[in-house]
């Protein structure tokens, strides 16, 4: 299953936007307002939305300014959240989240809602920087 959020423009710029992505931390800012938990371990953070399980993220791949991937942490749900960043000049740069995921056809069905939501909401979050 794969959701590709919408590219929106972030003014800020290319480097700065990846450097604010590399801090798991400043994820928590990007979250929706029905965040209930949010706690960072390393290069891996937690997070627990309202009526929905909790979710670990770890960093997996980083290319110096243009790409960040997360993947869950757990076997059972296989999935990465990639985060592609594209210059357009010096202080600001185009960003796109997109959400990639194993997940059998039932599962599918049941999650694809509240994640393209949950990835919108990042997006817009993202835009507002």
């Amino acid at each position: 299953m794969n959701i590709n959020g919408k590219k929106v423009v972030v003014q800020k710029s290319q480097q700065a936007l990846y450097e604010f992505l590399s801090d798991l931390k400043n994820f928590e800012k990007l979250m929706p307002d029905s965040i209930q938990k949010f706690e960072v371990d390393g290069d891996s953070f937690l997070f627990g939305l309202k009526g929905m399980p909790e979710i670990r993220l770890i960093l997996k791949e980083k290319t110096p300014y243009s790409n960040i991937t997360l993947g869950a942490a757990s076997s059972k749900l296989d999935f990465h959240l990639v985060a592609d960043i594209t210059v357009i000049d010096a202080n600001s740069c185009e960003a796109q989240l997109d959400f990639n995921g194993e997940f059998n056809m039932m599962m599918a069905m049941m999650v694809k809602k509240p994640l393209t939501t949950f990835i919108e909401t990042l997006t817009e979050n993202m835009e507002k920087l």
